[in-house]
């Protein structure tokens, strides 16, 4: 069963069905919630507070999808693809999502306000963990820009793991070469996660099918799945000089 703070959340996102922000009224998101008026108030103090939280829960959900899409395939190739398909499809379905994304928010949406003194600036940030809820409604949502490094690094960190855990197991490469031919490698890695959020941030703000001349009507999430495929699993340029 949900927390009252969830329950106000689940039902303020609800409202932007119908309605847009500005004719969304917190006595109807508490009698929506099952809870009084005066605890929505107690929880985030202002209709801008609710607002804060709304977009900044998003921002958090979106980056645990992130973790849990990198962890569900085995290979490097196969996990970015992953990731940039579930995000261009994630934001095509979550307006709130896509507008922290590209940073394109229309009058119908609740558009992010700075943190308040003395509150956390970014979403996720894990000094928000144990603060009371009014100070957690005061905290701010990440920039377009902020959110797309997150995830390059959630990325470039998942694969580093994952390719340590195959060294261990005999699996992956062996590891020598030097301490260079390992930097080389770890730049190479970054450079692929970070083509892979560019291409996926990409289809996300214009939307197109399959590249390559298929058939049109090709879902957005195919078409850059495959770019993303052909990108990461070409030769970058930082290896350029092995």
């Amino acid at each position: 069963m949900p927390t009252a703070r969830e329950a106000l959340l689940n039902a303020a996102l609800a409202a932007l069905g119908p309605l847009p922000w500005s004719a969304v009224r917190m006595v109807d998101v508490a009698s929506a919630a099952g809870v009084s008026r005066q605890t929505l108030y107690n929880e985030f103090g202002s209709k801008e507070g609710l607002a804060r939280a709304l977009v900044r829960r998003e921002a958090e959900s979106y980056l645990r999808g992130v973790d849990r899409v990198l962890a569900g395939r085995p290979d490097a190739a196969d996990r970015l693809v992953s990731l940039a398909e579930w995000t261009v499809g994630e934001a095509r379905a979550r307006p709130l999502l896509r507008a922290l994304l590209t940073g394109c928010w229309g009058e119908r949406l609740p558009a992010p306000l700075p943190a308040r003194a003395g509150a956390p600036e970014t979403a996720g940030a894990p000094e928000t963990a144990g603060a009371p809820a009014r100070r957690r409604a005061d905290a701010g949502a990440p920039a377009p820009g902020d959110l797309a490094a997150a995830v390059r690094d959630r990325s470039l960190a998942a694969l580093a793991r994952a390719a340590a855990r195959d060294r261990a197991e005999g699996t992956g490469r062996d590891g020598r070469g030097g301490e260079a031919e390992r930097a080389r490698a770890a730049d190479d890695l970054a450079y692929r996660c970070e083509m892979t959020v560019r291409l996926a941030l990409s289809y996300v703000v214009a939307p197109g099918g399959e590249p390559g001349g298929a058939a049109a009507g090709t879902p957005a999430d195919r078409g850059v799945g495959a770019l993303v495929r052909r990108a990461v699993s070409g030769r970058s340029p930082t290896a350029g000089d092995r």
